[in-house]
């Protein structure tokens, strides 16, 4: 039963999706692609480097054709990603509204010189979910599936906030 719920969200939520691609691109509307990004020079990622946020940046990266090496004249150096859970709403017997936020700090500095283009800049990205506190499998998922898209949200978030940075042209 509890599958058959996961798997008809699921099949819900791909429909919709493709759906609102169909609806907007009629329209004109356009995501913006690889091509809008300029490009950046090689980077040397720092900090907390291990992280899941690091991994999903340096595959951005990459996929931007970036390159990303030791000793590179660029700096970036992460913070450590934190994820509040922030309970939203009354209490309910079945289930809770949850408003999720991933946040890091984000270090800029040019290697020849040490100069700062972006010195411990916060960013952050947040999203709600609504999960029943008597499904415990399913709340599990939810919580990593929302952590995982909140995680590419904030890659993406760090790779436009570079590609603006006037010291990196």
């Amino acid at each position: 039963m509890k599958q058959t719920n996961v798997l008809t969200r699921r099949r819900f939520l791909a429909t919709s999706t493709a759906f609102a691609a169909v609806l907007l691109s009629g329209c004109g509307f356009r995501l913006r692609g690889t091509e809008s990004m300029p490009q950046l020079p090689p980077l040397s990622l720092e900090g907390d480097d291990n992280s899941a946020l690091a991994q999903q940046l340096r595959s951005r990266l990459q996929q931007l054709s970036t390159e990303v090496r030791p000793g590179a004249p660029w700096r970036v150096t992460l913070g450590t990603p934190t994820l509040q859970d922030r309970r939203i709403g009354g209490e309910s017997r079945s289930s809770r509204e949850h408003e999720l936020t991933l946040s890091t700090t984000l270090s800029v500095q040019q290697r020849t010189t040490n100069a700062y283009a972006l010195n411990n800049a916060a960013l952050s990205t947040r999203t709600q979910i609504r999960v029943n506190d008597d499904d415990l499998l399913n709340r599990e998922t939810l919580f990593q599936e929302a952590e995982q898209t909140l995680t590419r949200q904030l890659a993406q978030r760090i790779v436009e906030r570079l590609a603006n940075l006037e010291a990196l042209r």
